[in-house]
């Protein structure tokens, strides 16, 4: 990382106008992630959203480098990925009682650590993952395309923008102004929640998902809620209650198998598969995992962050020093397994690194509740930084930026977004408190509701282990568990709205064939209009929240 075309590279391609306008972004971007992901249950890739982002913002000002966009993109996108790994555990202990021994200094000390430890992670696995393996990393590729085929201009900021607005207009008239309802078509039918979301942004995130995995989702959510609680009930073979605590059980069974599906079918075997190559002599590349030449100051610079690291979670958080060191050395394991992940299937199940990790934890330790969750949130958000970002970095690959810069791009937007993540988990919990975190509350918070299921106790084991096999079995026989999972999981009225969305997809596709349309051009704009929908109402939403608190605060 000290080469001089690297230095080079930092002074060409890391402008004011680039981190000024990626820090603006990376506040925004955060904050909708942190809602999006609490509201949706799921956090959609920002990435080609960043990058489209990027470059109509720096268009603006006068600068057309893609190598600066891809930076500012990276400066953006960061910070979301420390707003997923809070959102997709921290809420756990707000559903188990444990407001009160979750202050805003231990969340800001979970992100911080994670953050160290994912930039660290980062700077040693960057040029393997990224340079030398032969993983594809379709985001990033998919990134990389859209900042090519943009660099003619077009009408791409006003789509933006202009869907952006729609979906926050939409969201003050539904909440602000209280003449739209939240849920429509509702139907009384026993133990499920039936209904039609209006929400925008739901209804994008069926936009956006890929139509095989909302075919998977939608058997899930008609399996799990009209099979076994409709059905057996019906049929006398369990009450309601009993269905319900067998389908969330089922269902986070199914989650967490894909997530072990995952580590063996995308990381263990290929592993063992390139030890093999390697022994046998037909592999010769690189040089381990190490991403430049390291120089004894970046090596130090390495090791200070990653004990101050340590440092945080024996001081701060409460953790022993074995624990903290455990913490540290799997942090590690888990990027690697992270990155190897979505470089295969554009799929980073964070959530259950972390879950892996707060497990093992727990088996040797003494580790209290709460120190639990901790745990598993500095393992989500190192592996959201040192997993998902390596997308962003297969973009820089391929359009030729500095990975150096990239680096501390990334830094500045992981730095920023830790501090913008917690303010607003916090202005939502003060605002809404603590019972708006759960499977049938305001907030679904999905993942989070898992890792809580896990510290406090399954309702249904049996059901649980069912669906840990036959989600491992399921992905590694490619089918996509996780959003059967999902289906399962979530209220029914969430999965059909979603289902709604790529109904609109369909229709979509359909009329612009008819027209006889690009299908470049018209995918684009499809993508485009529904990451401004997200954006739209995500932002929205996050202002309320905060006016909320404002509000209550004055009196």
């Amino acid at each position: 990382m000290s080469s001089t075309s690297d230095r080079a590279g930092l002074r060409g391609q890391l402008s004011l106008a680039g981190i000024l306008i990626g820090c603006i972004g990376c506040v925004i971007i955060t904050a909708s992630s942190v809602y999006t992901a609490l509201k949706m249950g799921s956090l959609p890739w920002p990435t080609i959203f960043t990058s489209i982002t990027a470059l109509v913002l720096l268009r603006a000002v006068g600068r057309t480098s893609l190598n600066e966009a891809n930076i500012t993109q990276v400066i953006m996108s960061a910070g979301s990925m420390v707003a997923g790994g809070l959102a997709f555990t921290i809420p756990g202990a707000w559903m188990l009682g444990l407001v009160d021994e979750v202050s805003w200094i231990e969340m800001l000390s979970v992100a911080l650590a994670g953050t160290l430890l994912g930039l660290v992670c980062t700077a040693l696995i960057q040029r393997h993952f990224v340079e030398e393996s032969d993983l594809e990393y379709p985001i990033g590729v998919a990134a990389a395309e859209t900042l090519l085929a943009s660099r003619a201009g077009g009408s791409t900021g006003k789509k933006l923008f202009g869907s952006m607005a729609i979906a926050g207009a939409w969201c003050v008239v539904r909440d602000v102004l209280g003449l739209m309802p939240s849920l429509v078509a509702q139907l009384p039918v026993p133990g499920v929640a039936f209904g039609i979301q209006m929400s925008p942004m739901r209804w994008a995130v069926g936009f956006l998902a890929g139509r095989r995995s909302i075919i998977y989702w939608a058997v899930g959510a008609v399996v799990g809620w009209f099979g076994i609680v409709t059905g057996g009930s019906m049929l006398g073979v369990w009450d309601v209650p009993t269905a319900q605590g067998i389908v969330s059980s089922l269902g986070m069974g199914l989650m967490m198998g894909s997530g072990a599906g995952v580590v063996v079918r995308d990381i263990a075997l290929p592993l063992v598969r390139g030890a093999r190559a390697s022994g046998s002599g037909r592999s010769a590349r690189g040089d381990g995992f190490i991403s430049r030449l390291i120089s004894r100051y970046d090596a130090g610079v390495l090791a200070l962050m990653a004990a101050s690291a340590a440092l945080v979670a024996c001081f701060v958080l409460g953790l022993s020093p074995l624990v903290a060191m455990v913490v540290v050395l799997l942090s590690f394991v888990c990027a690697i397994m992270s990155a190897q992940s979505v470089g295969q299937s554009g799929i980073d199940p964070m959530e259950i690194f972390g879950l892996i990790v707060l497990l093992f934890v727990a088996a040797f330790s003494e580790a209290t509740e709460v120190q639990l969750f901790f745990v598993a949130g500095v393992i989500a958000v190192a592996c959201g930084l040192a997993g998902d970002v390596m997308s962003d970095f297969k973009t820089g690959q391929i359009i030729g930026t500095s990975p150096r810069s990239m680096w501390f791009g990334q830094a500045i937007g992981a730095v920023l977004g830790t501090f913008v993540a917690v303010a607003v988990m916090v202005a939502l919990v003060t605002a809404y408190g603590p019972e708006a975190f759960g499977t049938d509350a305001l907030f679904v918070s999905a993942q989070a509701n898992v890792v809580a299921t896990m510290v406090s106790g399954i309702p249904s084991v049996p059901a649980f282990v069912i669906g840990l096999a036959v989600g491992a079995v399921l992905y590694i026989a490619g089918i996509p568990s996780m959003m059967i999972g999902l289906g399962v999981y979530l209220p029914f009225y969430m999965s059909i709205s979603t289902v709604l969305g790529a109904v609109v997809r369909w229709v979509y596709d359909r009329v612009c064939a008819a027209r006889g349309a690009d299908d470049e051009a018209a995918e684009e704009t499809g993508v485009v209009v529904a990451s401004g929908i997200l954006g739209g109402e995500s932002i929205v939403g996050v202002i309320v929240a905060l006016a909320t608190v404002a509000t209550g605060l004055m009196g």
